[in-house]
């Protein structure tokens, strides 16, 4: 018996197929589960390399169905690194992703910085919108959140412009 206070799972589905991500993925949470390991964190790059098909959003909608749970959020944001997030859209240093050079990227292009649009083409999971100006107050959060999960809306892109926002 191992104790810990994280364990890390890491896999390589950045560049698989998206039924490889997401078997390796659920394989690995399952296995976790077996630890009993109750909190899950699903890392991706900050720089989103996925393509229309996947993997980021079908592995977090099937992360979404192995853990039962209403909903998530997602949130590539690092901003002293320079990744935030605003209205949606990922930037790379005050550029749109998709202008940052990674549009250029030989295996995962950038066509689209609307994190919402680019990931609702990935699954059928329903995605939305955790906007900037929600961020401010845990009430409004909570509300928009809500309103979302009313919608059927498990997988959430949330906004962030400063580690505050984190």
């Amino acid at each position: 018996e191992v104790e810990a206070d994280a364990l890390v799972v890491a896999l390589k589905t950045r560049a698989v197929p998206p039924q490889d991500a997401v078997a390796e993925s659920v394989a690995g949470v399952r296995a976790l589960r077996g630890r009993g390991v109750q909190r899950f964190f699903f890392k991706y790059c900050s720089t989103f390399d996925s393509t229309e098909q996947g993997n980021i959003g079908p592995v977090a909608g099937a992360l979404l169905d192995e853990l039962s749970a209403e909903q998530t959020i997602l949130c590539p944001a690092f901003p002293r690194n320079g990744r935030t997030v605003y209205q949606g859209h990922l930037f790379v240093n005050e550029k749109l992703l998709n202008e940052s050079g990674m549009e250029r990227h030989p295996l995962n292009p950038m066509t689209d910085a609307n994190l919402v649009r680019f990931l609702q083409k990935q699954t059928e999971h329903r995605f939305g919108l955790l906007p900037y100006e929600d961020l401010a107050d845990r009430m409004l959060i909570a509300k928009r959140l809500g309103r979302l999960s009313d919608q059927r809306v498990r997988l959430v892109v949330a906004d962030a412009c400063d580690d505050h926002h984190l």
